[in-house]
C-alpha cells in the first residue's frame, strides 16, 4: 500500500457544515478518485478549527497551507492544482486586513497566534471518530495515571494547585466540588456532565463534544474514580445531534478499548456513561434543574442547600461540571497543576474558551489565558469591528450577562473584574456591538429571552422580569417616564437578590448594566422621545433624499409592504404611514439616498 503523501483536514464543525462542508468534502474525494490519488491523500473531517467566519476551512499537510471559504468548485481546483501539480491556489489563501494573501501555516495566522489551546487542544487536529488519534495525542494517559500512580487525594491536590474553576459560569473551585463529593458518605454516587449549552451565540461545549468527545469520556471516568461514582450522565440538548452522534461513538469505542465499563484497564474500578437528551429549556443549564430533568421530572431548580455534592441525582451525592471544565482535566492530570496555573492571573488561572460573535470581523471560538484584556481579545484576535464602525459595547456571559462600554475595554478578563463591572464571564459567550446598537433595545432583546425561558417557579423571576420587559417596551415605544427608569432599576435589584436560581439572579444584568453605562440613551428615549442609534422603530422614520435618489427602483422592489412609490429615473417617495421601518430599502440603496431619522 503506497504511503500517504498528503493529509487534508476539513473542518466539520457546525459553522462549516452549515456553510457547505459536506459538498466540499464530497467533491474533494470525487476529484481524488478521478486522478487515482485517493490512496496517497488522506482526507479527515475534524472538529471546529475556531475561525467560523472563514468556513468551510481546509488545511493541507505537510505544508500546512490554510485555505478558506472553500466551495465545491474550489475543492476540485485544490486537488488539481495543489495536490496534483504542487501549486498553491493563491486566491483561496487567508487574507488579512491588508487584503494580502498569506501562505503561512494555520498556527501563524493572527487569529491563532495569541491562543493557548488546552480545552480545545484537539479540535481541528484529530479525527473525532478515531480513538487511536486521541490516544496518539496523550489520550487516556491521564486515566491510566489516576488508576495506577495517583491516589484520589493526589488528584484533588493536583486540581487544587491548578486553581481550575468551573467554566460553566459560576466559577466555583473545581477541586473543592470534587473533594466535597468524594467525602460525602454514600455507597452510590453519580457524575454528570452539563452539556446543555443554551446561551445564544455560545457554542464552546458543542464544539468540544463534536471535535474531541473522548476528552469528556476520559475526564468523567477520572472524576468517577476520584469521587467514588459508578454511573455517569452526559446531559446534551437535542439541538446538538452531531455532538450526540460523535459522543455516542466515542463511548462505544472507549468500552471496546477497556476505558469504560466493567473492570477498566483490568482494575476493580467500573464505571459507565449514558447520554440524556434535553428538550432545550434554558433553565436546565442550572444544575438542580438539570438533575430534575435527568430524573424524568419537570426541569425546575431546587432550593439549595442541600447542594448536589451531598444530595443530588436521586438524592445521592453527585458531581456536576460542564464540558469545558472536564476538557481541562486530562491535560492537568498529565502535566500537573502548576503547569495549568502558569497561565492566567491570581484568582483566574488557566485559559478560557470564548465564542466571539456580533459586530466583529473574526467570529468563532478562541481559547486564551485568563487575564487577557477585552481590547486584545476583540481587536488583536477578533480583528476589530468591520465596516469602519466604532465599537460601542461588549456583552459577556450570555443573555444574563452585562454590557461593558468602550471606555472599559482595557479591563483584564477575570472573574472578579467582570463582577465589578456588573457582568459575568458565564460560559464564555461574547457579543460585540458597534455604534449602531441601541443599548435600550439590546437590554430588551436579552430580557425577552429570559422572560421566555423562566421556569415560572418563583415570583421574582416569573413576574418581575415580565414587568421589567413591559417597562422597556414602553420606553422603546416612546411612552416611558423617568419614574419608569427608577422602577426598572428597583425591580432589577430586587429580582437579583430574591430569585431562587441563577437565571433570575442574573436576568436583570443586561438592563442594570446598560442603565449604569448608557444612562444618556435611556434619558433620550424618555425625555426627548428619540433613539440615538435609530434602532427603535417607534422612535424613527425612513426618508428618501430626493437630491440623491436616481429612481433605480431597487428600494421599491424589495419593500415588503409597498410603501415606496415613484417612476423609473425619478425620485421616489415613501409613505410613513405604511412603512414598517424594516430596513430592506436601506440595505439595497447604492446611492445613500435613504436614511433613518428621528421623528
Amino acid at each position: 500500500m503506497p504511503a500517504v503523501e498528503n493529509t487534508v483536514l476539513i473542518c466539520a464543525g457546525g459553522a462549516c457544515i452549515s456553510a457547505g462542508e459536506k459538498s466540499v468534502r464530497n467533491v474533494f474525494e470525487e476529484t481524488l478518485k478521478k486522478y487515482s490519488l485517493e490512496s496517497v491523500v488522506r482526507v479527515v473531517e475534524t472538529g471546529c478549527m475556531g475561525a467560523c467566519d472563514l468556513g468551510p476551512i481546509l488545511v493541507i499537510y505537510p505544508e500546512g497551507v490554510f485555505y478558506q471559504k472553500i466551495t465545491a468548485e474550489n475543492a476540485a481546483r485544490i486537488v488539481e492544482e495543489h495536490i496534483l501539480k504542487g501549486r498553491v491556489v493563491e486566491d483561496l489563501l487567508y487574507k488579512g486586513d491588508s487584503g494580502n494573501l498569506t501562505e503561512k501555516p494555520q498556527e501563524e495566522l493572527p487569529f491563532f497566534t495569541e491562543q493557548v489551546r488546552i480545552a480545545t487542544r484537539n479540535l481541528g487536529v484529530i479525527d473525532p471518530l478515531s480513538i487511536d488519534e486521541y490516544i496518539a495525542r496523550d489520550g487516556y494517559f491521564a486515566l491510566h495515571k489516576v488508576l495506577f500512580e495517583l491516589s484520589r487525594e493526589d488528584v484533588v491536590e493536583i486540581l487544587k494547585k491548578s486553581e481550575l474553576k468551573g467554566r460553566g459560569g459560576a466559577g466555583f473551585p473545581t477541586w473543592m466540588k470534587w473533594d466535597l463529593t468524594k467525602k460525602a458518605e454514600d455507597d452510590t454516587k453519580y457524575v454528570i456532565c452539563n452539556a446543555d449549552e443554551g446561551d445564544p451565540g455560545a457554542f464552546m461545549d458543542r464544539a468540544v463534544l463534536e471535535g474531541d468527545p473522548h476528552t469528556v469520556v476520559e475526564a468523567m471516568t477520572i472524576a468517577a474514580r476520584v469521587v467514588g461514582a459508578q454511573k455517569g450522565f452526559v446531559y446534551v440538548r437535542a439541538e446538538y445531534p452531531l455532538a450526540i452522534e460523535r459522543l455516542t461513538h466515542a463511548m462505544k469505542m472507549a468500552r471496546e478499548y477497556g476505558f469504560l465499563g466493567e473492570n477498566i484497564l483490568g482494575t476493580d474500578f467500573s464505571f459507565d456513561l449514558e447520554i440524556r437528551i434535553g428538550a432545550g429549556a434554558f433553565v436546565c443549564g442550572e444544575e438542580t434543574a438539570l438533575i430534575n430533568s435527568i430524573e424524568g421530572k419537570r426541569g425546575i431548580p431546587r432550593v439549595k442547600p442541600p447542594f448536589p455534592a451531598s444530595k443530588g441525582l436521586w438524592e445521592k451525592p453527585t458531581l456536576l461540571n460542564n464540558v469545558e471544565t472536564y476538557a481541562n482535566i486530562p491535560p492537568i492530570i498529565t502535566n500537573g497543576g502548576e503547569w495549568f496555573s502558569q497561565y492566567g492571573v491570581d484568582g483566574s488561572r488557566g485559559t478560557k474558551v470564548f465564542a466571539l460573535a456580533g459586530n466583529v470581523k473574526n467570529t468563532g471560538l478562541v481559547e486564551v489565558p485568563m487575564g487577557i484584556t477585552l481590547r486584545k481579545l476583540i481587536f488583536d484576535i477578533g480583528g476589530g469591528v468591520p465596516g469602519g464602525k466604532k465599537l460601542k459595547a461588549i456583552q459577556t456571559g450570555g443573555p444574563s450577562g452585562g454590557c461593558i462600554p468602550l471606555e472599559l475595554i482595557d479591563t483584564p478578563i477575570t472573574y472578579d473584574n467582570m463582577k465589578k463591572l456588573g457582568t459575568i464571564i458565564g460560559s464564555g459567550g461574547m457579543i460585540v456591538m458597534d455604534e449602531d446598537s441601541c443599548m435600550v433595545d439590546v437590554a430588551k432583546y436579552f430580557l425577552e429571552f429570559t422572560v421566555e425561558e423562566s421556569c415560572g417557579q418563583c415570583t421574582p423571576c416569573r413576574d418581575g422580569t415580565r414587568r421589567m420587559l413591559e417597562i422597556l417596551e414602553r420606553i422603546t415605544e416612546g411612552e416611558g417616564t423617568m419614574e419608569d427608569l427608577q422602577l426598572l432599576k428597583d425591580l432589577g435589584e430586587n429580582i437579583m437578590s430574591t430569585s431562587l436560581c441563577g437565571l433570575g439572579q442574573t436576568a436583570p444584568q443586561p438592563v442594570i448594566s446598560t442603565m449604569r453605562y448608557f444612562w444618556d440613551e435611556y434619558e433620550a428615549h424618555v425625555k426627548e422621545g428619540i433613539c440615538p442609534a435609530k434602532k427603535c422603530k417607534s422612535l424613527m422614520r425612513v426618508v428618501i433624499d430626493k437630491d440623491k435618489c436616481v429612481g433605480c427602483t431597487a428600494c421599491a422592489r424589495v419593500c415588503p409592504v409597498e410603501a415606496i412609490s415613484g417612476s423609473v429615473r425619478k425620485p421616489h417617495d415613501i409613505d410613513p404611514e405604511i412603512c414598517t421601518r424594516c430596513g430592506s430599502c436601506l440595505a439595497v440603496c447604492k446611492f445613500g439616498a435613504i436614511s433613518k431619522v428621528s421623528p
